[in-house]
């Protein structure tokens, strides 16, 4: 059987074009002699939807879209998913399911059994979970047709199961001869070595061929790989997606020739396209086309104005330098050399007369107090000011350029450099700036030398280097994911050779910021644990990491 697969990117809620999209793949498998084509989870409405799914109008608009996406389909079938109501009481009031489409109508559907409530996810919020699966027939041969985390819970891969069935192993035993996962799997670095070697396991283990479509593209902090797959019995993969781009695939399952070993692209490479194209994403599902980023001659604000020109193009790109008194010329000139590389429009406007008036404003008021970093916030804040008013007149949006060594630690400004739509470097630690960085000027010299050089530095005041405050980033990097991504506490973070002085400030300093990223830009995920959605601290509390 020649089986069709769509990797593809939707919109939350735009069904009209998610259905436009969906069909023109479809009329293209066909054309290229697919027999069954697969689409992705809830790919009719978009995925996440997340509280979209509590207003019934946008259910009925998606079970509406499901019916007409059935009036354009022949005889080749569809498999797509989409949201179903769950008529039985007492449950939850939908299903997140599949539907195989014929001949004009709807001819099959299918539940999904494992919900997940870990991380970003919150699908038992929504959806009711199958309690029974069943092999879908088709031209005489049993399809187990499942969806996404279905597919996630291998005894044998999974050294600790978080669900008691296996979607699986009940489908192969009802007689499956072969396994269809039609998924929306968020991508974070490394996942897709991970997500390709659970497959092979579970195709060679059940000796089963397999296909599995992923969803592409971005939507809010989520990003989606894709990297679709066809594996035959033997785990050997058939045919293998695109990585972050929409792809189609027509692959005979019967045919004997695999491709050679799976080659991934360089991490940092996987990284940079993945905040490409979550930036691209991002500004155009919200309507805009265009991006402005505050250029300090720095490495951040240097990394964000590259990803910004790759996903955007130059032309729809404007670097703002900022100086006020304690800017170096070294800096101006690297963030000028920076936007000349890269062709984005420049523009210098200088703060400094806007920050001595109000330095004059407060003089009054802070008589007789010590010089801090109140007066040295002042001057990130009237950038913000600045930035969001050029964002207000031209219509663009302002890219905030904190990593998250930054945001763990509250090395940043409210209202300040905190200021924007979208935060693309915020799961990004410092010392990965760096290696992406590396990688950027891998062929030529698109980021200044000096940009990757010189001590990081916020220049709010003389001499100032981000050291002075915080420790080197080589270790403050290694005790953040400690911390925050594998969620270690003090003692054993302490344990792995950390100073423990070190270490309790560190955390103290994650502990105390928590209202600062409550108040942040949303930031892409490219980590297993990212601050926003997937990291729900309160603010309001007093437990602290024993000692």
């Amino acid at each position: 059987m020649n089986l069709g697969l769509l990797q593809l990117n939707s919109t939350v809620g735009d069904f009209a074009a998610n259905r436009r999209n969906l069909l023109a793949g479809y009329e293209k498998a066909c054309a290229r002699g697919a027999e069954f084509v697969l689409a992705p989870e809830l790919f009719l409405c978009g995925y996440p939807p997340r509280d979209l799914l509590l207003r019934a109008d946008f259910v009925n608009t998606s079970l509406a879209t499901l019916a007409d996406t059935a009036k354009s389909i022949g005889k080749i079938p569809l498999c797509v998913g989409y949201v179903d109501q769950n008529p039985d009481r007492p449950g939850r009031a939908l299903y997140n399911s599949a539907a195989v489409l014929q001949n004009g109508k709807i001819i099959w559907r299918t539940h999904k059994c494992l919900l997940p409530t870990y991380d970003v996810f919150d699908e038992d919020r929504y959806f009711e979970p199958a309690k029974t699966v069943a092999p879908f027939e088709f031209n005489g041969r049993k399809l187990g047709i499942t969806i996404c985390e279905d597919i996630w819970n291998d005894q044998d891969f999974w050294p600790e199961r978080l669900y008691r069935r296996d979607p699986i192993k009940e489908l192969v035993a009802q007689g499956a001869q072969a396994i269809v996962n039609i998924s929306a799997s968020p991508w974070h670095d490394g996942k897709e070595r991970v997500r390709l070697e659970m497959l092979q396991r579970v195709a060679r283990d059940e000796a089963v061929p397999l296909a599995y479509v992923n969803l592409t593209g971005a939507n809010d902090e989520l990003i989606f790989d894709g990297h679709s797959v066809v594996l035959n019995q033997r785990g050997e993969a058939l045919a293998l997606g695109k990585g972050f781009a929409e792809d189609l695939l027509v692959v005979d399952w019967a045919a004997d020739s695999p491709t050679p070993k799976v080659e991934w692209p360089a991490r940092e490479q996987q990284l940079f396209a993945a905040l490409s194209l979550g930036i691209r994403d991002y500004v155009g599902k919200c309507g805009f086309q265009s991006a402005i980023v505050g250029l300090s001659g720095g490495i951040d604000s240097a990394l964000v104005a590259v990803l910004a020109a790759e996903a955007l193009g130059p032309d729809q790109v404007m670097g703002v330098s900022l100086p006020a008194r304690y800017s170096s010329q070294g800096s101006l000139s690297d963030a000028a050399a920076l936007a000349k590389n890269l062709g984005i429009r420049y523009e210098v406007l200088p703060i400094e007369t806007v920050f001595q008036s109000v330095e004059q404003q407060l003089a009054k008021v802070f008589a007789g107090t010590k010089p801090n970093e109140a007066e040295e916030n002042i001057q990130s804040r009237l950038r913000g000011v600045t930035l969001m008013a050029l964002s207000n007149k031209f219509g663009a949006l302002v890219l905030t350029t904190g990593n998250k060594s930054e945001m763990a630690v509250g090395y940043c400004t409210l209202y300040g450099d905190m200021c924007g739509a979208l935060a693309p470097l915020a799961d990004v630690f410092k010392m990965d700036v760096y290696k992406i960085s590396r990688w950027v000027n891998r062929e030529c010299e698109t980021i200044p030398a000096a940009s990757l050089t010189k001590p990081p530095s916020a220049e709010l005041r003389p001499n100032q280097k981000d050291q002075d405050s915080l420790p080197a980033y080589e270790i403050l990097d290694q005790i953040l994911d400690a911390y925050v991504v594998q969620n270690l506490s003090k003692p054993e973070i302490i344990a792995r050779g950390f100073e423990a002085a070190v270490v309790n400030d560190v955390i103290n300093k994650i502990t105390f910021s928590e209202y600062k990223r409550r108040q942040a830009a949303p930031g892409l995920k490219v980590s297993p644990r990212a601050f926003g959605i997937g990291r729900r601290i309160p603010i309001a509390q007093r437990f602290r990491t024993s000692k």
